[in-house]
């Protein structure tokens, strides 16, 4: 029983900060924005191998909607670099 208590008045006091501090949202948000920019750079810069292709694959990503998902990426990533610097 002493152990609830304990839990109960720990996570009830003031000072009590989540995971990555209050910018959770903002990490968030720059690694889904990397992720997105690297990954449709990378689709475009070097696509897959023929060797390594399958029945179905197209020979090289969109070009126009890779770069445009890799635009919304950079935005994003600047974005929360941004708001983590201010």
């Amino acid at each position: 029983m002493a152990t609830i208590t304990n839990a109960v008045s720990v996570a009830g006091q003031e000072s009590f900060t989540p995971f990555l501090g209050d910018d959770l949202i903002v990490w968030l948000v720059l690694a889904m924005g990397g992720a997105l920019l690297a990954g449709n750079l990378a689709a475009v810069l070097r696509p897959p191998a023929q060797a390594n292709r399958r029945e179905g694959d197209l020979e090289q990503a969109p070009v126009t909607r890779s770069l445009v998902m890799a635009g919304v990426g950079l935005v994003a990533t600047i974005w929360a670099l941004l708001s983590l610097l201010a």
